[in-house]
C-alpha cells in the first residue's frame, strides 16, 4: 500500500467518509424461510447472510466425532472466525434459559470488503432476534486502525490492509460490556484507549443502526399479520 493516501490533508478517506464515519449499513429480517430466523446484512461492500436454527435439542456436533471429515488446506482462517463467533454469542445469548439444548448460527459471506468478523456478528445479531432467541443486548461489532495519529473506525479492506495495527471489538452497547476483542498486532498500550474509544463509538452508532431495521420489521410483519 506504499504511496496510497488512506487519509487527506483533509481528514477525508479514500470513500470520501470521516475518520469516525460508518459504512452505509443496509438490512433485512427474516429473509430465508427455512430457518428460525435469518438475516441479510451490507456494511459498506461487505455482504453478509446469516441464518439461525434453534434451540432445539443437544446433539453432537459432526466435528466432534471419530469421523471428522479432513478440513480443506487454508480452512483455518475460516475455523478461526467459528471460534470467535462461538466466543461473542456465548456472551450474549441468555443460554441459561435453555438448558440441554443448541443454538445453531450460520454466517455466509456473499462479498468481502472489510470487516468481516464485524458484519457477520452484526448480522447474526438480527438473525437471533429474528429467531426470537433472548439476549442481553445486541451484539454490535467494528473494527479501527490508526492512520499515523487519527483512529479510523469501520475499516474497508483498502484500510484493513494498510499496515497499522486494527482492532476488531463485539460490544453490548447498553452495558458496555465486551464481548470479544481481537488485535491483529501489537500496539502500544498508550494508543490503545484512543483506539478503543474509535471501537466504542462507532459500535453505539451500529446498535442504533440496527434497532431501526429490527423496528422497521416489526412495522412490516405487524402490518402483515393485520392484513
Amino acid at each position: 500500500m506504499a504511496g496510497l493516501e488512506l487519509l487527506s490533508d483533509q481528514g477525508y478517506r479514500l470513500d470520501g467518509r470521516k475518520a469516525s464515519e460508518l459504512r452505509k449499513v443496509q438490512a433485512r429480517m427474516s429473509v430465508f424461510a427455512q430457518a428460525d430466523g435469518s438475516a441479510y446484512l451490507e456494511q459498506g461492500n461487505t455482504k453478509e447472510l446469516a441464518v439461525v436454527y434453534g434451540p432445539h435439542e443437544y446433539s453432537m456436533a459432526t466435528f466432534s466425532t471419530a469421523e471428522r471429515k479432513r478440513r480443506p488446506h487454508g480452512d483455518r482462517k475460516s475455523s478461526e472466525m467459528s471460534l470467535h463467533l462461538k466466543q461473542t454469542f456465548e456472551a450474549a445469548v441468555l443460554t441459561e434459559l435453555y438448558p440441554r439444548s443448541q443454538i445453531d448460527i450460520y454466517v455466509k459471506i456473499l462479498q468481502e470488503d472489510g470487516g468481516n468478523y464485524s458484519a457477520c456478528v452484526n448480522a447474526a445479531t438480527l438473525a437471533l432476534v429474528d429467531a426470537g432467541i433472548p439476549m442481553r443486548d445486541y451484539v454490535c461489532a467494528c473494527t479501527a486502525a490508526f492512520v499515523e495519529d487519527t483512529p479510523l473506525a469501520d475499516l474497508c479492506h483498502v484500510e484493513e490492509s494498510g499496515g497499522g495495527t486494527s482492532l476488531s471489538l463485539a460490544l453490548l452497547p447498553r452495558s458496555g460490556n465486551i464481548a470479544l476483542l481481537q488485535m491483529d498486532a501489537h500496539l502500544h498500550q498508550d494508543h490503545l484507549d484512543t483506539l478503543m474509544e474509535a471501537a466504542m463509538t462507532a459500535c453505539k452508532g451500529l446498535s442504533k443502526v440496527l434497532d431501526s431495521v429490527v423496528s422497521q420489521h416489526l412495522k412490516e410483519f405487524s402490518v402483515l399479520t393485520r392484513d
